[in-house]
């Protein structure tokens, strides 16, 4: 039985009426997943006051509980996981570890309800105890402190999916596992002004930087810096399993556990990046790419004959007529989702969606091939960097778009593809996470011997493009905000708040973001973001560009 319980949620792009979500959330989350996820986070708050005394001492505190503290607030991120019981489980052992901590640390750095709250046993008392974690419970609080509070952890939802991706690999941050603790901490503390919670949303960008420069390492650590790699994005004839989300670790798993049995592996959404890892394009039967963005995967995936696994965000709500070939793992999950867990040592058997997907057949015949071309990541792209300046000093190359984001359904999106097919044939487009989709199937051409179109790889790649963003300004004697380079950023979720984030923390001016500003940003914060970094919203791509191309290197 579903309980009743007033939900109220904005932390996605798409939220109701774009004020928030208050019946059932655009993404799916019903009102009785929603109020668990707000007492899981309103639990980790008050696990934080506790641990934040030991961490002040100068103690170290254990990965394990680091762990739990980035897996609540990833399965908490926009359409990751929609399973009760899962919500159950998790806020169950919240209390355990908060008890071991009270034993531990009789004086919590801030003593607040989050602190002192202890959780009932059931489910059914869960959601009447859940309006206490709303974002709404105190009517009386200041918009711009619940604003940057609610700006605060958005932004560290974004950082746990990074980490969680990098921790898969055996890289974390010591830092930023730090920094989930004070800013969960901090967020608690009603002493704390305007100006200090400014001051902490751009430490989040700082640590979000951090988090990412980590995952790249992880990535180029295991599977090699990304090469240019020709992608095919028609199916082949054979039994298939499509990998979605963002995990690599989990991909190679099932590529191990796939060589020689005749499956084709397909990767989807921000998996397409996968291809131009060394370590992964290495395995014969990685296919190609399916389908596009995460929002037509109902559609794309109706009545497919084989399997899907979802590693990370991005699950929408399973149609019956494949709800039986999806399967979930991580901190995935959907009610009825068939869930790979993980085994002791660390390794995932996937025997049973391998079996499921030769049981099925696949597709009776080949599709003729249509390659796409990525693999530009931070090294491949700078290998390019003589080249790229003297086309610049030439004026044969004339400015840089980044366009790129999360993507969505919302109307209004087709503005990227617009302003992808308007830039000038003497510019070159970087492209990054799953709003390349909206265009990355063009034929641009080529620039200077260059390809126009350059896909830098996944969300958390932000930091690929800052890299090289940065490596430029120094060829040129500048600053990024004095190159001839425009961000076009659209967002859906807390990743895209992350990324934001990152970008401000680093100062960089003059970034477009659309469709719409975030609900979670009062007017207050929002001016502040317009007068210190000139933020501003999408209008239309024609007056986009010409405002864009009047950039000169300075």
């Amino acid at each position: 039985m579903e309980l009743n319980y007033e939900m109220f949620c904005y932390q996605c792009e798409q939220t109701a009426g774009g004020k928030g979500c208050t019946k059932l959330g655009v993404c799916g989350k019903t009102p009785e997943v929603a109020g668990l996820q707000d007492l899981l986070i309103f639990q980790i708050k008050g696990i934080s006051c506790y641990v934040k005394v030991l961490l002040d001492k100068g103690e170290h505190i254990s990965k394990d509980i680091v762990k739990f503290i980035e897996n609540s607030l990833f399965t908490t991120l926009t359409n990751v996981n929609f399973d009760p019981e899962a919500h159950v489980k998790m806020l169950l052992e919240s209390q355990k570890i908060k008890d071991a901590f009270r034993k531990l640390v009789r004086k919590p750095a801030i003593e607040t309800a989050h602190a002192s709250y202890n959780l009932p046993d059931t489910k059914t008392e869960m959601i009447k105890d859940a309006p206490i974690a709303g974002i709404m419970y105190d009517s009386d609080l200041d918009p711009d402190i619940r604003s940057l509070r609610q700006t605060i952890v958005y932004g560290l939802k974004g950082i746990s999916a990074y980490g969680h991706q990098a921790r898969e690999l055996g890289y974390y941050s010591d830092s930023v596992d730090d920094f989930y603790v004070e800013a969960l901490c901090a967020t608690t503390d009603d002493n704390m002004s305007v100006e200090e919670l400014i001051r902490l949303t751009m430490r989040t960008g700082e640590m979000a930087i951090e988090i990412m420069k980590k995952l790249d390492e992880a990535n180029t650590g295991v599977y090699s810096d990304p090469t240019p790699h020709k992608v095919n994005v028609h199916i082949k004839k054979g039994p298939f399993i499509i990998v979605s989300g963002h995990d690599l670790k989990d991909l190679e798993m099932l590529l191990e556990q796939t060589a020689g049995k005749g499956i084709n592996i397909y990767t989807h959404g921000e998996m397409l990046p996968s291809h131009g890892y060394p370590g992964l394009k290495k395995y014969p039967h990685l296919a190609g790419n399916f389908g596009g963005a995460w929002q037509d995967q109902q559609k794309q995936f109706d009545n497919l004959p084989g399997c899907i696994l979802m590693t990370t965000n991005c699950l929408m709500k399973p149609r019956e007529s494949y709800k039986d070939r999806i399967y979930s793992t991580n901190v995935v999950g959907w009610d009825g989702v068939k869930h790979i867990g993980r085994k002791p040592d660390g390794t995932k058997d996937f025997s049973e969606i391998i079996n499921h997907a030769l049981e099925l057949g696949g597709f009776p015949e080949d599709e003729e091939i249509k390659d796409i071309l990525v693999g530009f990541g931070h090294k491949t792209t700078l290998s390019y960097a003589p080249q790229i300046v003297e086309a610049v000093k030439s004026g044969k190359l004339r400015h840089f778009f980044l366009i790129g984001g999360c993507d969505g359904a919302r109307p209004g999106r087709n503005y990227f593809t617009d302003f992808a097919k308007m830039v000038p044939d003497d510019c070159i487009i970087l492209t990054l996470a799953c709003g390349k989709y909206r265009f990355n199937k063009l034929d641009f051409g080529e620039v200077s011997g260059l390809p126009r179109l350059l896909d830098v790889g996944q969300c958390n790649d932000a930091y690929s493009a800052v890299v090289i963003a940065t490596a430029l300004a120094d060829a040129f004697g500048t600053d990024v905000n004095g190159l001839p380079l425009s961000l076009i950023i659209s967002w859906y979720e807390q990743k895209a708040v992350a990324v934001l984030l990152a970008l401000l923390s680093l100062g960089i001016r003059n970034i477009y973001l659309g469709p719409v500003l975030p609900a979670f940003i009062s007017p207050n914060v929002l001016q502040y973001l317009t007068d210190t970094f000139g933020l501003r919203q999408i209008s239309n791509p024609e007056d986009d560009i010409k405002t864009c191309l009047k950039q000169n290197i300075r």
